[in-house]
């Protein structure tokens, strides 16, 4: 799949459907709703796919406990309801995952064991298996690391687990098979208008600076925690109605949490469940909930956030985490919705929120990745509505997401592209070199590279370390190490020259520290 290819169809078609600004959740999930109808379908990303929060979650595909503990039983049922269906969808990139509450007060088992059970019902034939109390010893084996001390036992509960951002690249690329145009670094100016009306919009190629005029049936504003600006520069007068929230998760080795379970903290300072599970063969461990004045493209760990989540992992494990041990540190923000006069986000509706505005403008926001293909639904039937498109079912449901594979051996290291395993082992059979690993702490290697920079649109060392592979989360300071082989690779594959290369290695260093709670001699 080349860029250069999509832009020679963005240039050779004079009217879309649908124009849909940003390349997140919402925006693939929507483009991909949209084309799989039929309907002609671009896509601007002023960044890369899933660069903001799709791609920095606690990588956690749920119905969502705490929502069942905040009395939003709707939410609960949608997002169980959509869980099922992504487990058929995109077998290849969500697996079950067991989570233990561990019980350190009397009441806390038949608590939550009760709770659970209702989340069980709620799921119903898409459940993923039983809740069950267990006894200390049965916690303890499952878990050897948590703190014993006062521990009288737990619940387990199954859940599902994914990759956030192989997720957006295969929406992408599932787009694309049905004849949707999709590019990232295309950022939207501004509007071009009929009257009063919406009909266009004015994009600039980042990476080339050429800016095209791209006139449409209706525009969708799908941008996630930037929202508001899109909002306002289609109105000025556009009241806000964004409030973002900053989760920070913190990556350890897994010695701080063998096996395959995962640990859910019902109750920390700031009220929300701390998470730690295990993720490719890393702990991913979090989330905060700070509220941030500014949105960004780049948001970084604040100290105290880091603090409160290695603080909080102490109390539960027995190997208590210090900053040394972390391997690396992400932050996201969240979209989230305010309806005006909350200040504590945590009590904010995670619901997705849909409406239209004077000029014609759709917007998306809010919701979460788990139901990304609901949301996507409702965008498009609002957006027919808009345009007078003429209806055409949603095929959804049932619709197979790019590299879907029966039979996925989640402990194959290329398992994460499900059916395009294949070609990538093909290239290695061919070149057996390209099947070396690039880095000894991590599992990548560089028939991966190549088969992101041909297929899934890289342009950039963030893009393959960060997007295409997990390396800057799972790793920081070994992806840095990587990065001036990924440079090389990309300028071989893209025509750049050493110049290029050099610039793509200080701008990655520089993102990269952000990343480290230690920070690397480079």
């Amino acid at each position: 799949m080349k860029r250069q290819n999509l832009l020679k169809r963005l240039d050779n078609t004079d009217l879309w459907d649908m124009i849909i600004i940003g390349g997140g959740a919402s925006g693939l999930g929507t483009a991909v709703d949209a084309a799989s109808r039929g309907y002609k379908v671009v896509l601007f990303e002023q960044d890369d796919f899933a660069k903001g929060t799709s791609s920095r979650s606690t990588k956690l595909i749920h119905g969502g406990v705490r929502y069942l503990q905040q009395g939003n039983v709707s939410l609960v049922l949608e997002a169980l309801h959509e869980r099922g269906l992504l487990f058929h969808n995109a077998p290849h990139l969500v697996q079950n995952r067991s989570f233990i509450v561990p019980s350190y007060e009397w009441w806390n088992g038949p608590f939550y064991g009760v709770g659970l059970k209702v989340y069980d019902l709620l799921a119903g034939k898409l459940g993923l298996g039983p809740s069950r109390l267990l006894s200390r010893e049965e916690v303890l084996e499952e878990i050897p690391t948590l703190e014993p001390e006062a521990l009288r036992g737990g619940v387990v509960y199954h859940d599902g687990q994914f990759d956030d951002a192989r997720l957006a690249i295969n929406l992408m690329q599932t787009a694309v098979e049905h004849d949707g145009v999709l590019l990232n670094y295309m950022q939207v100016k501004g509007f071009l208008r009929a009257g009063d009306v919406l009909n266009g919009v004015t994009v600039k190629d980042v990476l080339s600076g050429e800016e095209h005029k791209v006139f449409g049936r209706v525009i969708i504003n799908a941008t996630g925690v930037f929202t508001d600006s899109v909002l306002k520069m289609d109105n000025s007068a556009a009241a806000s109605i964004i409030t973002p929230s900053q989760g920070v998760h913190v990556v350890l080795d897994d010695t701080f949490l063998p096996g395959d379970a995962a640990v859910l903290v019902p109750h920390t300072d700031d009220g929300r469940v701390l998470f730690a599970v295990p993720w490719y063969d890393k702990v991913v461990v979090g989330t905060t909930d700070t509220l941030v004045e500014k949105p960004m493209l780049e948001p970084l760990a604040l100290e105290e956030e880091i603090d409160f989540i290695l603080q909080h992992a102490a109390r539960y494990l027995t190997h208590d985490p210090k900053r040394e041990d972390v391997l690396s540190v992400f932050a996201g923000l969240r979209p989230l919705v305010s309806p005006g006069g909350v200040e504590n986000t945590s009590e904010i509706s995670r619901d997705h929120y849909l409406a239209v505005s004077e000029s014609g403008l759709v917007t998306i926001a809010g919701g979460k990745w788990t139901t990304y293909r609901k949301m996507a639904e409702d965008t498009v039937n609002k957006a027919v509505q808009v345009s007078g498109l003429v209806p055409v079912a949603c095929p959804t449901e049932n619709l197979r997401i790019h590299g879907w594979m029966k039979n996925v051996d989640f402990e194959d290291p290329l398992h994460v592209y499900g059916s395009d395993g294949i070609p990538i082992r093909r290239m290695i059979d061919k070149n057996a070199s390209l099947g070396d690993r690039i880095h000894p702490d991590l599992p990548y290697c560089r028939a991966e590279i190549l088969w992101a920079i041909r297929e899934e649109m890289a342009q950039t060392v963030e893009d393959v370390l960060s997007r295409r592979t997990r390396a800057l989360l799972l790793n920081a300071i070994a992806s840095i190490e990587m990065a001036p082989v990924i440079a090389s690779l990309l300028a071989h594959e893209l025509g750049k020259d050493q110049q290029w290369i050099d610039r793509q290695v200080d701008d990655y260093k520089k993102l990269a520290a952000g990343y480290t709670v230690q920070l690397p001699d480079v």
